[in-house]
């Protein structure tokens, strides 16, 4: 069952094949057998919920046979720990959110038990979404499906790895930078970064409020638009959400692609991009052009750019976010503090790890008096540049399409105490954060042994054009079914 798409989960769910709670079963004892730390597992769930589970799954099973279930009712899924979930521990990946039991539940989440999919746990992560391989967690590293010494990617890792691997169908992640579409590069899956504004943010724990988006993880183009229709959807809680309609995701997804237009970036590849991954993005779209597509050269002047800017802008948001954990309220609290100062230095600083403490500092000097306008507001002018370099090359073609990565997934500590050459990993998926654009990436063949992902970018609201493309892409090539040997 762990190898089946949702849609063939779904199916097999109508025609009684098998029930949610057989499934969900399953499921939770792949996790038990392939994810425990302690045993050299793949460590990419900080929290298992197989009580919650399975009453979700019996009661998915009522809907089931009362007929009034949902296209994903009964079908398990992983939340990554970002999002809150009543009842449950939500930790962020951080020590400081060690003990925090949420009182309710975050609109992603609340969705997803509306329309009766199961919980199956929640999935580690870089602290506070902050890094590129999950490897800042508090719960330490996890662990890449395709080979157990390199990363999965960050900051999505843990939901990369799980549904790589098969410990779940699909899974939630959150994207400020590139931490769904990176992972789902280095682990072999399709996952999607919508428009800002598409899926709530309202109980998403924020790193840069500015910049994150949720999206589904998954196994396929196909999956994503059902995960997609799901949480995807104005949220009045959340005033960042757009009041905008939602489509039917599945209906465009055989659309031909005759007169397509793919815009080509230059600075997508030049210098830095392993060559390999090249030759595999050129062979993808000589695939896409025998489907009708059309390929134009587009220049984003200001891309190279993106990088320095992102890293001035969110730790400014992380800085101003991350304020209310103070050891007041919530969260990690030291011990006999001798007053108010101490209570608030000790507090953040034995609940925040290094790369939190790095980027909370850099980004109130950049918010800082007399700094403000040479760090912060100069930083917010490139975003504008940007995303007029986006709006201009879109005049000339319908989707930008590129690597995702530079590289192939990494050895686990090989950049860790290199922080520049970690934060270059998202070269070419910040800019899309940057502009606030939907963005996706899809596996495209393998270098070394190891998933390569190929990056679609689209205007605003151009989600179902770019899941589009990418399922015509995966009707005549098979690097999506692909599954680690360990695993299968």
């Amino acid at each position: 069952m762990h190898t089946l798409s949702l849609r063939a989960l779904a199916d097999g769910l109508a025609q009684k094949k098998f029930s949610s709670v057989e499934l969900t079963q399953h499921f939770l004892e792949r996790i038990a057998r392939f994810d425990s730390a302690t045993t050299g597992g793949l460590n990419s769930f900080i929290t298992v919920t197989p009580e919650l589970a399975l009453a979700q799954a019996a009661e998915a099973d009522t809907r089931l046979a009362n007929g009034n279930a949902h296209a994903l009712t009964g079908i398990p899924l992983a939340q990554k720990d970002i999002f809150c979930s009543q009842g449950v521990r939500t930790s962020c990946g951080s020590k400081m959110l060690d003990s925090f039991i949420s009182p309710y539940n975050a609109e992603v989440v609340t969705r997803c038990n509306d329309a009766g999919l199961v919980m199956l746990g929640k999935t580690n992560m870089d602290e506070f979404a902050m890094g590129s391989s999950n490897e800042t967690s508090f719960y330490g590293n996890v662990q890449n499906p395709w080979d157990t010494s390199c990363v999965p990617g960050g900051s999505s890792g843990g939901s990369a790895a799980a549904v790589a691997a098969r410990l779940a169908p699909a899974a939630t992640g959150t994207d400020t930078g590139g931490s769904i579409r990176q992972p789902a590069a280095l682990c072999n899956l399709t996952g999607l970064k919508p428009s800002y504004g598409r899926i709530s943010r309202w109980g998403m724990i924020a790193f840069a409020s500015s910049l994150d988006q949720a999206g589904p993880m998954t196994q396929s183009a196909e999956d994503a638009a059902l995960l997609l229709q799901v949480v995807a959807g104005h949220d009045a809680k959340d005033s960042t959400s757009i009041d905008h309609p939602v489509p039917d995701y599945s209906a465009s997804l055989n659309d031909s692609l005759k007169g397509l237009r793919i815009g080509l970036p230059k600075q997508f590849f030049g210098e830095g991009l392993n060559p390999e991954i090249a030759t595999l993005i050129e062979a993808a779209i000589a695939e896409l052009k025998k489907l009708g597509a059309t390929v134009v050269e587009v220049d984003l002047p200001n891309s190279g750019l993106s990088v320095p800017a992102y890293y001035v802008i969110a730790p400014a948001e992380c800085s101003s976010n991350l304020s209310r954990f103070d050891g007041v309220r919530f969260g990690h609290r030291c011990e006999n503090p001798t007053d108010l100062e101490d209570l608030y230095k000790r507090s953040r600083a034995e609940g925040f790890g290094e790369e939190v403490r790095r980027r909370v500092m850099i980004g109130t000097y950049a918010l800082s008096a007399g700094y403000y306008d040479a760090y912060y507001l100069q930083a917010q002018r490139v975003r504008r540049l940007i995303k007029q370099d986006f709006d201009q090359a879109f005049t000339q073609c319908d989707v930008i399409l590129g690597p995702t990565a530079p590289e192939v997934a990494f050895a686990l500590g090989a950049k860790k105490t290199d922080p520049v050459s970690m934060y270059l990993q998202d070269i070419y998926t910040i800019a899309t954060n940057l502009a606030g654009l939907p963005g996706m990436s899809i596996p495209a063949g393998f270098s070394q042994g190891l998933p390569v992902g190929l990056q679609l970018i689209g205007p605003y609201w151009s989600e179902a054009k770019l899941l589009n493309v990418a399922h015509r892409y995966q009707g005549v090539t098979d690097w999506h079914t692909r599954i680690p040997a360990a695993f299968a």
